[in-house]
């Protein structure tokens, strides 16, 4: 077997330097003595202990090894063993020099632990000399095989590096290719080469367009046309018009959708040079085509999330200033009704307007659903609860030729609003209905279903899946991803406010879910209600949670009242509300100034009834300063702009009454602090 380089390069050293001799002896005399007796046979290396020759062993090579048989440390034997079980020194020759008598088994003992001979103390050195000179001659002329080998080895090696080389070469060249390809794999995107004038066909295509289109390169470069003829025909104009200007600007760049062989359309971006082609000496197109549907429809998401959530801002903004105008329409329409004697004809335009303002409310509330800025109170809940009242309120509406039915057994129970949920399921019906003007089937389905990873919309869990289907007339592709945004709708003018389905998947986001369409023009559509499963078991009845509020006691002592808004009308209606109906009430016109009151008079009210959301300082502040000098202070919060994650901090037992509000239940709300805090 021919030696690497470097064992080539050590052959060749040992060759030029000489046979070199290990002497391993404790006693400094016999080595010098063998130094001495072998002067002129090799270059002697002497050792004092077997460790100290081990050593030496792992730098150099040697001819042939003399080792005494008794040293401290490790012994002769020993050593020979050590020596042995190197692969770099096994096959080194090993004389033993040994004073001890010719024994049978002393000799069997060396020659078992790797000796070659003995040698016996005192030695003859001429009998010495001779022994070791033949290991020498031996191994000077291994080396010498060794260095022809070494010269004809190189010779070959000359002989076949050119074919090597070659060979090598031609590997490379393939891994390469065969890398390239990969990575052109790995991509969404294939080059090309097409003609200059129209209708711009193929002549080259890579394997990578199987994998974007389904259709191979040669039903491309087959068929002259055929590239165009998929192209959206929105886009083909477009698309005709880059190629045709590329050969004045000198390159092109176009997007555009295309029909791939399983008839769905993807994006592509299509950008090119002019080249010349050497071959057919004419100039042609030469370009990438590259995939971007999951970029074009990552983008759309990203704009539709930033559309919905700035309109949800805009109307949770709008919202709080309607719900205060609201709430001092109402109020003002009670006190006048408190304090004024009406006859019929003013009665009914009282509750006209009323009835108005409180669907002005329910409009309000709904752009909060839409905007996820309700207060909702989630709790453990089981579909089943909902049958029996849905039926009661939806079967009057349907009408006798819409069918309607559930199929929800055998479901996890929901984490969710139930009262909410109602109100959505209304809507999803309600819209299901108006989808079949000549009838059909609407059924509520529910089943059991698990994300095992999160997505954009929903989060790795357990969820509940609520179905409402109807077979009416479906929503058109193109405008299933609309229907959700508020005040989008299909229906005539006055017949919807486009904001029924945006509601509902602003309450199914809020609750830790989301909403899901799907939807065949002619056959039906399929809302899907996505809502998280409860992994409490729900209350036994519905009767059982509600706490009943304290009534207006006629006989209890009133507390004072310090009453802080920022919005003088309703300030001034609740205050004088609030007075006829006994109680003393002290009126603050933001939350600076009714801490000014506070501090210089704290003494002077009971329960402090505060707005949320004022300027500099809000009515959480005015709480937080009152407690630090109370510590249980009563106080009620009233708001028009319900967001939770500002009030997140709201003290447990602050009510909060959501504006607007009927005069009884902020009432029931002071009473009910009154009580909690024992208060006379």
């Amino acid at each position: 077997m021919l030696k690497t380089k470097s064992e080539q390069r050590a052959a060749l050293s040992e060759v030029a330097q000489g046979a070199r001799i290990l002497a391993v002896d404790d006693d400094d005399r016999n080595l010098l003595a063998i130094s001495e007796v072998l002067a002129g046979v090799g270059e002697v290396v002497c050792a004092q202990s077997g460790e100290e020759a081990l050593r030496f062993l792992l730098k150099e090579e040697f001819a042939v090894i003399l080792l005494d048989v008794l040293m401290p440390g490790l012994d002769g034997y020993e050593t020979a063993s050590l020596i042995r079980q190197r692969e770099q020194s096994r096959r080194t020759p090993i004389i033993f020099l040994t004073a001890i008598n010719k024994e049978e088994a002393h000799m069997l003992r060396g020659y078992d632990a790797g000796a070659v001979d003995f040698v016996f103390k005192p030695f003859d050195s001429a009998m010495l000399r001779s022994k070791v000179a033949v290991f020498v001659e031996l191994h000077e002329k291994t080396l010498e095989i060794q260095r022809k080998a070494i010269v004809e080895q190189t010779l070959l090696e000359q002989a076949l590096e050119s074919q090597k080389s070659r060979l090598e070469a031609e590997r490379a060249l393939r891994a390469a290719e065969q890398r390239q390809e990969a990575i052109l794999q790995s991509v969404p995107v294939c080059f090309h080469a097409r003609s200059l004038e129209p209708p711009f066909d193929a002549r080259f295509v890579t394997s990578g367009i199987e994998r974007l289109t389904g259709f191979s390169p040669e039903r491309l470069t087959s068929e002259p046309g055929f590239g165009l003829s998929r192209v959206h025909p929105d886009d083909l104009p477009d698309v005709e018009a880059a190629l045709l200007g590329a050969k004045a600007a000198g390159s092109y760049s176009c997007e555009f959708r295309w029909q791939c062989a399983d008839g769905k359309y993807r994006s592509f971006l299509d950008q090119g040079v002019i080249s010349h082609n050497p071959v057919d000496n004419t100039d042609e197109i030469v370009g990438t085509l590259l995939d971007i549907t999951e970029r074009r429809e990552l983008e759309d998401r990203l704009l539709k999330a930033q559309r919905l959530d700035a309109i949800g801002k805009l109307t949770g903004g709008l919202a709080h200033d309607f719900n205060n105008l609201l709430a001092t329409i109402l109020s003002g329409l009670g006190l006048l009704e408190r304090s004024t004697a009406l006859d019929e004809q003013a009665k009914k335009v009282l509750d006209l307007t009323r009835r108005s303002a409180k669907q002005g409310a329910d409009l309000v509330n709904r752009m909060l659903a839409f905007s996820r800025r309700q207060r909702l109170k989630p709790e453990p809940l089981q579909l089943a609860t909902l049958v029996e009242p849905l039926n009661g309120l939806v079967a009057p509406v349907l009408g006798g030729l819409v069918r309607f039915e559930w199929n929800i057994d055998s479901v996890w129970p929901v984490l969710v609003d139930g009262s909410q949920l109602e109100l959505a399921l209304m809507n999803l019906v309600f819209n299901a209905r108006d989808a079949m003007p000549t009838g059909g089937l609407i059924s509520i389905r529910a089943e059991n279903r698990t994300i095992d990873s999160r997505s954009d919309e929903l989060g790795a869990g357990d969820y509940v899946v609520i179905s409402v289907i109807d077979t009416g007339s479906g929503i058109p592709a193109d405008l299933v991803a609309k229907v959700i945004e508020p005040f989008f709708t299909t229906k005539p003018v006055g017949k919807g406010t486009g904001l029924g389905l945006s509601t509902v998947y602003g309450f199914a986001k809020q609750s830790g879910g989301t909403l899901r369409i799907e939807s065949v023009v002619g056959r039906g559509t399929a809302m899907q209600l996505w809502l998280p499963r409860s992994l409490e078991q729900p209350a036994r009845s519905i009767e059982q949670n509600q706490v009943s509020r304290p009534r207006v006691d006629g006989n209890g002592a009133r507390p004072t009242i310090l009453l802080v808004d920022d919005s003088d009308a309703l300030r001034e209606l609740t205050a004088s509300s609030l007075r006829q109906r006994g109680f003393d009430v002290t009126c603050a016109a933001g939350g600076a100034e009714a801490l000014a009151r506070i501090e210089k008079a704290p003494q002077d009210f009971d329960v402090i009834v505060t707005d949320f959301a004022m300027p500099l300082v809000s009515g959480l502040d005015v709480i937080r300063f009152a407690r630090n000098l109370k510590a249980d202070w009563p106080a009620v919060i009233i708001t028009g702009y319900a967001d939770t994650k500002a009030i997140g901090d709201l003290p447990a037992d602050v009510p909060l009454l959501a504006k607007p509000y009927k005069d009884q239940e902020l009432v029931e709300s002071i009473l009910q602090v009154k009580q909690t805090h024992g208060l006379a």
